[in-house]
């Protein structure tokens, strides 16, 4: 089997996992195939006997690996998109963060999930994307998003005024700070913060939730995902801030956007005795109601 390693930030603190799982790897005859920027942070828990080898983009990974192990937070996780694409390569996200979502075996749960992912014991579950579309060069070709893309005015600029349609049919115009479009996976991400419903992510739909309306009685939106979106930008301003999960440029207002849902999905290992609820209720605390 074909393992690849993925993070970004790590300090020694866990150094003893790392170790742990390199060990695993090895007597498991696993080839390991790591980022080369994450190799910077973990080359000291390599010892002589392990062979390795290293991958820096998307072309160098591809066809390299069976599974992907992203180590950090959902931020890394949705970072590692830009280098899984459209390979098919499932990704398992350990949580050396907080809250993950995206992210859920915790620190101390890894060397089980590594051997049920070297047993062979997972499923693959598949989670849509958002394609922004004709918008290449500007994003470097990683033109995709897992969570959400979203429109926002610049620091310290007025309100902007956001035109969506929805397969070329005007559905609003929002007076706001911004506008979020999400997938069902990044309904419990930005969304969430911003008053948007939880959608379980096997839901065939984007979410368009604004950002600090300034009529009240705007609320989010759910679509179908087989829809094309349509964004307009206009106000006072010359320019906003356009998103891709955490990539963020800054774009004239001249600019019209397409989203649709992309062709490919992003493939998250699923652990037996897991699924989407019961995280929900775990991240969110939901089961300390003391009336459960």
């Amino acid at each position: 089997m074909r393992i690849a390693l993925y993070g970004r930030g790590f300090g020694p603190d866990y150094d003893g996992l790392v170790i742990e799982v390199l060990r695993v790897l090895k007597n498991a005859g696993t080839e390991i195939v790591v980022y080369s920027g994450f190799l910077n942070d973990i080359k000291r828990c390599f010892s002589e006997d392990i062979e390795y080898h290293a991958f820096n983009s998307y072309e160098q990974l591809k066809g390299r690996a069976d599974v992907l192990l992203s180590f950090g937070g959902d931020g890394t996780m949705l970072d590692s998109v830009e280098f899984v694409r459209d390979t098919g390569i499932p990704v398992l996200g350990i949580n050396m963060g907080r809250l993950g979502f995206l992210s859920s075996v915790s620190a101390n749960e890894t060397l089980d999930a590594v051997n049920m992912i070297l047993n062979g014991n997972y499923e693959v579950e598949k989670r849509s994307l958002l394609e922004l579309v004709g918008e290449d060069e500007r994003f470097k070709g990683i033109n995709y998003a897992l969570n959400e893309l979203s429109v926002m005015r610049k620091d310290g600029s007025s309100l902007i005024v956001i035109q969506v349609f929805v397969d070329d049919k005007l559905l609003n115009t929002y007076w706001a700070d911004g506008l979020i479009l999400a997938t069902p996976t990044g309904s419990t991400a930005y969304s969430l913060s911003a008053g948007g419903p939880i959608v379980a992510p096997n839901n065939d739909s984007f979410l368009i939730t604004p950002i600090s309306a300034h009529n009240l009685s705007v609320r989010p939106v759910v679509i179908s995902d087989k829809s094309v979106v349509k964004i307009k930008v206009d106000g006072r301003c010359d320019a906003y801030d356009l998103s891709l999960d955490s990539r963020t440029k800054l774009v004239n207002k001249t600019l019209e956007l397409q989203i649709k849902k992309a062709d490919f999905s992003f493939n998250m290992v699923k652990l037996p005795g897991r699924d989407f609820f019961e995280a929900i209720r775990k991240k969110l605390l939901w089961g300390n109601d003391v009336r459960n």
